[in-house]
């Protein structure tokens, strides 16, 4: 077998092409559940039967379903019906409605968690809902779930990790690959281990800046 250093050389390109899915995949998914998860968190918190309930069941009925179910659901039964995609798209389907399940429960516990009494103030002064959601809510909100918020960032980028399944070439599946055909498990899922790394510890860093700087600003 070829040195170690010569073989982290042969391995890395494959390595870094799957890396640079993961990001696309993490990113995509992110954007999508954070603005699907704002939209259950206000209708939840709206006071609205008619919008609270079935923001409620959907949510209850997705956080049910593990997440490979979800992403077969997709990817292989969908097409049944009409709604034929890519791998990569299933993938950020998937993830993007299971995740916008729990970053809507982090957005709805935000803002619940907002002094009631500047809610009051804000309707008695003639307010409209949307203005005091905009300006007195949601800022606060958003500093409330920003730490839980940051977890859910690093857990998806983790659970990206799943769309290897339905055959997206993200990392965890080009490491498989490459392990399968070098037999050289060591070297190549340590690799892949010190990539995901490269990703997570950066992000757990900025986001515990950003919770420095947004509390020193309050």
């Amino acid at each position: 077998m070829s040195p170690l250093s010569e073989r982290i050389q042969e391995y890395l390109p494959l390595l870094v092409t799957g890396l640079w899915q993961t990001i696309a995949v993490t990113l995509l998914s992110l954007v999508l559940a954070s603005a699907l998860g704002l939209m259950w968190a206000l209708m939840r918190s709206s006071g609205s039967r008619w919008l609270s309930l079935p923001a409620r069941y959907i949510v209850e009925f997705l956080r049910g379903i593990p997440i490979l179910v979800v992403l077969f659901y997709i990817y292989f039964v969908m097409p049944e019906v009409g709604l034929d995609l890519t791998a990569f798209q299933a993938g950020v389907m998937g993830l993007a409605l299971t995740y916008s399940c729990y970053i809507g429960e982090t957005f709805r516990g935000g803002i619940e968690a907002v002094d009631r009494g500047q809610i009051e103030a804000a309707k008695s002064i003639g307010m409209k809902h949307g203005k005091m959601m905009r300006r007195i809510v949601l800022p606060q909100a958003f500093r409330i779930a920003l730490p839980p918020y940051g977890n859910n960032m690093v857990m998806l980028l983790k659970d990206s990790s799943q769309v290897s399944v339905i055959s997206v070439a993200e990392l965890t599946m080009q490491g498989k690959m490459l392990a399968s055909s070098t037999f050289d498990n060591m070297t190549v899922f340590t690799m892949v281990a010190a990539l995901y790394l490269c990703l997570t510890i950066p992000l757990n860093f900025l986001m515990r800046r950003v919770e420095l700087k947004m509390g020193a600003a309050t």
